[in-house]
Protein backbone atom coordinates (compact mmCIF):
# COMPACT_ATOMS: atom_id res chain seq x y z
CA UNK A 1 0.00 0.00 0.00
CA UNK A 2 2.71 2.80 0.93
CA UNK A 3 4.35 1.73 -2.55
CA UNK A 4 0.99 2.35 -3.83
CA UNK A 5 0.64 5.85 -2.40
CA UNK A 6 4.19 6.57 -3.60
CA UNK A 7 3.48 6.00 -7.47
CA UNK A 8 0.27 7.87 -7.04
CA UNK A 9 1.28 10.85 -5.65
CA UNK A 10 4.25 10.88 -8.37
CA UNK A 11 1.78 10.31 -11.19
CA UNK A 12 0.19 13.89 -11.02
CA UNK A 13 3.56 15.41 -11.54
CA UNK A 14 5.06 12.56 -14.28
CA UNK A 15 2.36 13.96 -16.09
CA UNK A 16 2.98 17.51 -15.78
CA UNK A 17 6.57 17.00 -16.66
CA UNK A 18 6.48 14.98 -19.56
CA UNK A 19 7.76 16.48 -22.28
CA UNK A 20 9.67 18.74 -20.26
CA UNK A 21 13.21 19.55 -20.40
CA UNK A 22 14.95 19.09 -16.84
CA UNK A 23 18.63 20.37 -16.61
CA UNK A 24 20.94 19.54 -13.99
CA UNK A 25 23.95 20.73 -12.56
CA UNK A 26 25.51 18.11 -10.95
CA UNK A 27 27.86 18.93 -8.46
CA UNK A 28 29.38 18.56 -5.02
CA UNK A 29 30.23 14.78 -3.75
CA UNK A 30 28.97 13.81 -7.26
CA UNK A 31 31.94 14.76 -8.71
CA UNK A 32 34.41 12.79 -6.35
CA UNK A 33 32.38 9.84 -5.17
CA UNK A 34 30.93 7.53 -8.08
CA UNK A 35 28.20 6.04 -5.77
CA UNK A 36 26.90 9.55 -4.85
CA UNK A 37 27.36 10.32 -8.57
CA UNK A 38 25.84 6.81 -9.80
CA UNK A 39 22.72 7.51 -7.51
CA UNK A 40 22.05 10.79 -9.20
CA UNK A 41 22.31 9.65 -12.85
CA UNK A 42 20.10 6.98 -12.35
CA UNK A 43 17.07 9.61 -11.05
CA UNK A 44 18.31 11.18 -14.43
CA UNK A 45 17.41 7.77 -16.63
CA UNK A 46 14.17 7.59 -14.87
CA UNK A 47 13.39 10.88 -15.68
CA UNK A 48 14.56 10.33 -19.11
CA UNK A 49 12.66 7.14 -18.96
CA UNK A 50 9.27 8.73 -17.86
CA UNK A 51 9.45 11.18 -21.12
CA UNK A 52 11.21 14.38 -19.73
CA UNK A 53 14.22 15.58 -21.78
CA UNK A 54 17.23 15.64 -19.56
CA UNK A 55 20.40 17.27 -19.57
CA UNK A 56 23.31 17.33 -17.04
CA UNK A 57 25.72 20.00 -16.83
CA UNK A 58 29.11 18.92 -14.33
CA UNK A 59 32.03 21.02 -12.82
CA UNK A 60 35.10 19.71 -11.42
CA UNK A 61 37.40 21.84 -9.84
CA UNK A 62 38.43 19.96 -6.95
CA UNK A 63 39.93 16.77 -9.36
CA UNK A 64 41.54 20.45 -11.26
CA UNK A 65 42.79 20.93 -8.19
CA UNK A 66 44.16 17.69 -7.57
CA UNK A 67 45.24 17.40 -11.12
CA UNK A 68 47.47 20.56 -10.73
CA UNK A 69 49.03 20.09 -7.52
CA UNK A 70 50.17 16.58 -9.01
CA UNK A 71 51.98 17.93 -11.97
CA UNK A 72 53.46 20.70 -9.59
CA UNK A 73 51.32 23.31 -9.51
CA UNK A 74 49.75 25.40 -7.30
CA UNK A 75 46.30 26.82 -7.91
CA UNK A 76 45.29 30.30 -7.53
CA UNK A 77 41.67 31.79 -6.70
CA UNK A 78 40.82 35.00 -6.55
CA UNK A 79 36.94 35.97 -5.61
CA UNK A 80 36.49 32.25 -5.99
CA UNK A 81 37.51 32.29 -9.37
CA UNK A 82 40.78 30.04 -10.94
CA UNK A 83 43.20 31.85 -12.31
CA UNK A 84 43.50 29.98 -15.63
CA UNK A 85 46.63 30.18 -17.63
CA UNK A 86 46.99 28.38 -20.85
CA UNK A 87 49.10 25.31 -19.05
CA UNK A 88 45.76 25.58 -16.37
CA UNK A 89 43.22 25.89 -18.82
CA UNK A 90 45.23 22.38 -21.26
CA UNK A 91 44.84 20.79 -17.56
CA UNK A 92 41.11 21.93 -16.77
CA UNK A 93 39.91 20.75 -20.63
CA UNK A 94 41.85 17.33 -19.81
CA UNK A 95 40.19 16.95 -16.42
CA UNK A 96 36.58 18.36 -17.49
CA UNK A 97 36.32 16.91 -20.80
CA UNK A 98 38.73 14.11 -21.41
CA UNK A 99 37.46 12.96 -17.91
CA UNK A 100 34.74 13.45 -15.92
CA UNK A 101 32.69 14.16 -19.01
CA UNK A 102 33.60 11.04 -20.78
CA UNK A 103 33.17 8.80 -17.07
CA UNK A 104 29.26 10.61 -16.94
CA UNK A 105 28.97 8.99 -20.48
CA UNK A 106 30.22 6.30 -19.55
CA UNK A 107 27.88 5.70 -15.93
CA UNK A 108 24.70 6.60 -18.08
CA UNK A 109 25.36 3.71 -20.99
CA UNK A 110 26.10 1.50 -17.87
CA UNK A 111 22.76 2.55 -16.43
CA UNK A 112 20.94 2.25 -20.11
CA UNK A 113 20.56 4.94 -21.43
CA UNK A 114 21.99 6.91 -24.70
CA UNK A 115 24.68 9.70 -23.42
CA UNK A 116 26.51 12.31 -25.87
CA UNK A 117 29.04 14.40 -24.25
CA UNK A 118 29.97 18.33 -25.10
CA UNK A 119 31.73 20.81 -24.35
CA UNK A 120 30.46 24.70 -25.41
CA UNK A 121 33.40 24.54 -28.07
CA UNK A 122 30.76 21.93 -29.36
CA UNK A 123 28.37 23.18 -32.19
CA UNK A 124 29.37 26.64 -30.51
CA UNK A 125 26.97 25.66 -27.60
CA UNK A 126 28.38 28.23 -25.18
CA UNK A 127 29.88 31.32 -26.59
CA UNK A 128 31.86 33.99 -23.85
CA UNK A 129 34.22 36.34 -23.07
CA UNK A 130 37.36 36.55 -21.19
CA UNK A 131 36.51 38.58 -17.97
CA UNK A 132 39.98 40.37 -17.76
CA UNK A 133 41.56 41.45 -14.76
CA UNK A 134 39.56 41.59 -11.44
CA UNK A 135 40.32 44.12 -8.61
CA UNK A 136 41.52 42.31 -5.46
CA UNK A 137 42.24 43.91 -2.12
CA UNK A 138 46.20 42.83 -1.12
CA UNK A 139 46.85 44.11 2.50
CA UNK A 140 45.88 47.60 2.77
CA UNK A 141 46.36 48.35 -1.47
CA UNK A 142 44.07 47.69 -4.01
CA UNK A 143 45.73 45.18 -7.33
CA UNK A 144 44.35 43.83 -10.94
CA UNK A 145 44.80 40.57 -11.07
CA UNK A 146 44.22 39.09 -14.87
CA UNK A 147 42.38 35.76 -14.69
CA UNK A 148 43.61 34.69 -17.58
CA UNK A 149 41.47 32.10 -20.01
CA UNK A 150 38.64 32.51 -17.90
CA UNK A 151 35.14 33.40 -19.17
CA UNK A 152 31.65 35.06 -18.78
CA UNK A 153 28.81 33.56 -20.92
CA UNK A 154 27.60 36.14 -24.29
CA UNK A 155 25.08 33.45 -25.52
CA UNK A 156 24.22 29.47 -25.90
CA UNK A 157 23.25 28.38 -28.97
CA UNK A 158 21.10 25.15 -27.70
CA UNK A 159 20.51 23.60 -31.43
CA UNK A 160 22.76 21.18 -30.74
CA UNK A 161 21.01 20.00 -27.64
CA UNK A 162 17.92 20.09 -28.96
CA UNK A 163 19.09 17.84 -31.35
CA UNK A 164 20.58 15.22 -29.07
CA UNK A 165 17.05 15.65 -26.99
CA UNK A 166 14.64 15.13 -30.16
CA UNK A 167 16.53 12.30 -31.03
CA UNK A 168 16.40 10.66 -27.28
CA UNK A 169 20.17 10.94 -26.09
CA UNK A 170 20.59 12.75 -22.77
CA UNK A 171 22.97 15.16 -23.34
CA UNK A 172 26.05 15.84 -20.84
CA UNK A 173 27.72 19.52 -20.76
CA UNK A 174 31.30 20.25 -19.55
CA UNK A 175 31.61 24.20 -18.85
CA UNK A 176 34.62 25.13 -21.15
CA UNK A 177 33.41 27.64 -23.62
CA UNK A 178 34.84 29.45 -26.75
CA UNK A 179 35.35 32.75 -27.39
CA UNK A 180 34.69 34.46 -31.48
CA UNK A 181 38.07 34.05 -32.08
CA UNK A 182 37.66 29.95 -31.72
CA UNK A 183 39.87 30.04 -28.40
CA UNK A 184 38.83 27.80 -25.13
CA UNK A 185 37.92 29.27 -21.84
CA UNK A 186 37.25 28.18 -18.52
CA UNK A 187 33.66 29.08 -17.40
CA UNK A 188 31.69 28.73 -14.20
CA UNK A 189 29.45 25.75 -13.80
CA UNK A 190 26.24 27.15 -12.29
CA UNK A 191 26.32 29.81 -14.54
CA UNK A 192 26.91 27.37 -17.41
CA UNK A 193 23.52 25.20 -15.82
CA UNK A 194 21.89 28.42 -15.46
CA UNK A 195 21.92 30.11 -18.96
CA UNK A 196 21.59 26.54 -20.69
CA UNK A 197 18.13 26.27 -18.55
CA UNK A 198 17.22 29.32 -20.04
CA UNK A 199 17.96 29.02 -23.19
CA UNK A 200 16.14 25.79 -23.83
CA UNK A 201 13.15 27.14 -22.42
CA UNK A 202 13.51 24.26 -19.54
CA UNK A 203 11.14 23.59 -17.00
CA UNK A 204 13.09 23.32 -13.45
CA UNK A 205 16.70 23.78 -13.32
CA UNK A 206 17.85 21.17 -10.36
CA UNK A 207 20.83 22.44 -8.29
CA UNK A 208 22.74 19.09 -6.56
CA UNK A 209 25.25 20.33 -3.54
CA UNK A 210 26.34 19.17 -0.36
CA UNK A 211 23.69 20.50 1.58
CA UNK A 212 19.50 20.07 1.94
CA UNK A 213 19.03 23.38 0.59
CA UNK A 214 19.03 27.22 1.67
CA UNK A 215 19.39 27.15 4.65
CA UNK A 216 18.15 29.60 7.78
CA UNK A 217 21.15 31.69 9.80
CA UNK A 218 20.97 29.44 12.94
CA UNK A 219 21.43 27.05 10.21
CA UNK A 220 19.01 25.07 11.57
CA UNK A 221 15.66 24.82 8.65
CA UNK A 222 15.32 24.35 4.80
CA UNK A 223 13.57 26.96 3.40
CA UNK A 224 11.42 24.78 1.49
CA UNK A 225 10.31 27.43 -0.94
CA UNK A 226 11.69 30.91 -2.04
CA UNK A 227 10.76 33.60 -4.18
CA UNK A 228 13.16 35.56 -5.86
CA UNK A 229 13.18 38.59 -4.16
CA UNK A 230 13.81 36.85 -0.50
CA UNK A 231 17.07 35.00 -1.87
CA UNK A 232 17.98 38.69 -2.47
CA UNK A 233 17.03 39.51 1.07
CA UNK A 234 18.70 36.08 2.50
CA UNK A 235 21.98 37.48 0.58
CA UNK A 236 21.96 41.23 1.81
CA UNK A 237 21.87 39.95 5.43
CA UNK A 238 24.58 37.06 5.34
CA UNK A 239 22.09 34.01 6.14
CA UNK A 240 23.32 33.30 2.40
CA UNK A 241 26.68 33.16 1.81
CA UNK A 242 30.01 31.53 0.43
CA UNK A 243 29.24 29.11 -1.96
CA UNK A 244 25.71 29.55 -1.56
CA UNK A 245 26.16 32.53 -3.64
CA UNK A 246 26.35 31.16 -6.97
CA UNK A 247 24.23 28.22 -6.75
CA UNK A 248 21.28 30.40 -5.67
CA UNK A 249 22.70 33.12 -8.87
CA UNK A 250 22.40 30.36 -11.37
CA UNK A 251 19.17 30.05 -9.66
CA UNK A 252 17.68 33.17 -9.75
CA UNK A 253 19.17 33.75 -13.30
CA UNK A 254 17.36 31.18 -14.68
CA UNK A 255 13.91 31.88 -13.17
CA UNK A 256 13.87 35.50 -14.25
CA UNK A 257 14.78 33.83 -17.23
CA UNK A 258 11.78 31.95 -18.00
CA UNK A 259 12.31 28.91 -16.25
CA UNK A 260 9.61 28.31 -13.59
CA UNK A 261 11.62 26.44 -11.07
CA UNK A 262 14.62 26.06 -9.63
CA UNK A 263 16.09 23.67 -6.69
CA UNK A 264 18.46 23.02 -4.57
CA UNK A 265 19.27 19.67 -3.26
CA UNK A 266 21.35 17.25 -0.85
CA UNK A 267 23.06 15.30 -4.35
CA UNK A 268 24.92 13.15 -0.86
CA UNK A 269 21.45 11.31 0.12
CA UNK A 270 20.04 9.05 -2.27
CA UNK A 271 17.30 9.69 -4.98
CA UNK A 272 16.57 13.30 -4.03
CA UNK A 273 15.97 14.05 -7.27
CA UNK A 274 13.12 12.11 -7.27
CA UNK A 275 11.65 13.33 -4.29
CA UNK A 276 11.96 16.52 -4.90
CA UNK A 277 10.36 16.49 -8.04
CA UNK A 278 7.48 13.39 -7.17
CA UNK A 279 6.33 14.39 -3.69
CA UNK A 280 4.86 17.15 -2.50
CA UNK A 281 6.36 18.22 0.60
CA UNK A 282 10.03 17.77 -1.42
CA UNK A 283 13.70 17.87 0.13
CA UNK A 284 14.90 20.84 -1.05
CA UNK A 285 14.78 24.28 -1.71
CA UNK A 286 12.43 25.37 -4.57
CA UNK A 287 12.81 28.76 -5.79
CA UNK A 288 9.99 30.77 -7.94
CA UNK A 289 9.41 33.81 -9.20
Amino acid sequence: MKREEVLMEALPYIQQFHGQTIVIKLGGHAMVDEEVLMNAIKDAILLHYVGMRVVLVHGGGPEITEKMKALGKEPKFVGGLRITDDETLEIAQMVLVGKINDGIVSLVARCGALGVGLSGNDGNLIMAKKIGKQKVVIGDEEHEVDLGYVGEIERINPEILDTLLKNNYIGVVAPIAIDRAGRSLNINADTAAGEIAVALGAFKLINLTDVDGVMDKERTQVFRRLRVTETEDLMADGTISEGMIPKIGSCVRAVRGGVPHAHIVNGNKPHTILLELFTDAGVGTMITE
